[in-house]
């Protein structure tokens, strides 16, 4: 099992190890063959020279590797978004703040990472420049054919799993942090929308895009969410059987895949041996989503209005799925789009009336197992297989982001087994409480 931030960190501190030689450890993973297509561009140098910046060492992140998600600017680099339409835009003229938060913390940049093309996608499959196989941190390749890593943050994803990097920059509008998460055996914090700045992102939605982190352990999480949002986690000193858990069956439990079904039950257990109060409850409202984004929801009507000079001038070179997906905003009117607003509102507060006796929820992140990437690959024969599976791979997860919540993924699968995720969530602004719980849920798995 790959050593995380923290404990990285710790012994570079010690002088144990030094920020060079991790770099180095990391250009090696990224060489390698297990991260073919998670780079669209690296930056080998510029880390190593980050890595040897007098005093690094006493910084959050130590000078260790971080990569950056197509999306984000870097000063003096092209953002892409994983796409051929944006490749001639100038080079953006300074840092998001996401990843000028980072730098000063003292990220090595790596490079940065392949992704779904615009970042509207679950699954992971990009026709441009290729598609990064999956992962599992905790042991090793996958066996069988390759298998897709999750979208939209696919090179995050594998760069965090491979060793390429300690933290993997990335957003999550639906699901884009938290798949990548559940399909390479690693963490995924999706935090409260405003508790960290989207600007100098390309957008897909506003209203939804949420810029967050993928990375080894829960603990390396909380580190990652802290430098990001520049805010302090609340620590708890309370057990897990102080805890008030809930598992939904509404939705979240539909149709799971067997391998999914065993490690989640399995987790539930473990964790109720443990101490912990778990309760079942329907969350009925759940079921009401599909009615509130009847007419496209927010990822189709916002895309759209930031995409369609572009689709109008460049359209014939977007990847077919993700344009036919934006192009569903057209026909949405200013009165849907007020209206799906409203409906937000309301269903939110209903969902904050179910959810308010328990201090998290417990859910698996994905209903299946990463399918093979040549069942979803570009062509329109599959394109019926790719959209179920993206449906499927998106369902859990963007009800949190609906919400306006904050969500965290966590590995519980064994060896012998394909990387499946358990997800603890709540409503916005409960990120301490998710993180606390996570590191908890995260310290029991361990012991087995």
């Amino acid at each position: 099992m790959l050593a995380d931030l923290v404990s990285t960190r710790s012994h570079v501190a010690a002088g144990h190890s030094s920020a060079r030689d991790e770099i180095e450890r990391c250009i090696a993973a990224a060489e390698g063959p297990t991260c073919a297509h998670v780079f669209r561009q690296t930056s080998f140098d510029q880390a190593r020279a980050a890595a040897a910046v007098p005093g690094v060492e006493r910084l959050p992140l130590a000078g260790l590797a971080v990569s950056v998600k197509d999306l984000f600017d870097i000063q003096g680099m092209t953002t892409a978004a994983g796409s051929t339409v944006l490749r001639e835009a100038p080079p953006a003229p300074a840092d998001s703040p996401a990843v000028a938060r980072l730098r000063r913390a003292g990220a090595a940049f790596i490079g940065r990472t392949h992704m779904v093309e615009f970042a509207f996608s679950g699954v992971g499959v990009n026709p441009h420049f290729g598609t990064p196989a999956a992962f599992d941190a905790r042991h090793g390749a996958l066996p069988g054919p390759a298998r897709v890593c999750g979208g939209s943050s696919s090179g995050a994803g594998v760069s965090v799993a491979t060793g390429a990097a300690f933290i993997g920059l990335g957003s999550d509008t639906g699901g884009s942090i938290r798949i990548p998460a559940a399909l390479n055996g690693i963490v995924g914090f999706k935090n409260t929308a405003r508790l960290v700045p989207t600007e100098g992102a390309v957008p897909l939605s506003t209203t939804l895009d949420t810029a967050c982190a993928l990375t080894r352990t829960v603990r390396d999480a909380v580190v990652a969410h802290e430098i990001l949002a520049a805010r302090r986690v609340t620590r708890s000193p309370a057990p897990l059987s102080a805890w008030r858990l809930a598992v939904p069956a509404t939705l979240f439990l539909d149709g799971l895949d067997a391998t999914v079904a065993r490690a989640f039950d399995r987790t539930l257990s473990r964790l109720r041996a443990a101490g912990a109060q778990i309760t079942e409850i329907d969350l009925a409202e759940t079921a009401q989503l599909a009615d509130v984004n009847a007419t496209g929801g927010f990822s189709a009507a916002e895309s759209y209005a930031w995409h369609r000079a572009l689709l109008a001038r460049h359209g014939n070179a977007y990847d077919p799925r993700v344009k036919s997906r934006i192009e569903r905003g057209a026909s949405m009117s200013a009165a849907d789009y007020i209206d799906l607003l409203h409906a937000r509102r309301a269903w939110i507060a209903r969902m904050q009336t179910a959810m308010a006796d328990f201090d998290a929820l417990l859910s698996p992140t994905v209903p299946i197992v990463a399918p093979p990437i040549a069942s979803v690959a570009p062509g329109s024969e599959r394109d019926a297989e790719f959209f179920r599976v993206n449906g499927l791979l998106l369902r859990n997860t963007s009800v949190v982001n609906m919400l306006d919540g904050c969500a965290l993924s966590l590995p519980c699968h064994e060896a012998g087994e394909l990387p499946v995720g358990l997800m603890v969530w709540h409503g916005a602004l409960r990120d301490d409480p998710v993180l606390n719980i996570g590191l908890l849920i995260e310290q029991e798995l361990q012991k087995q």
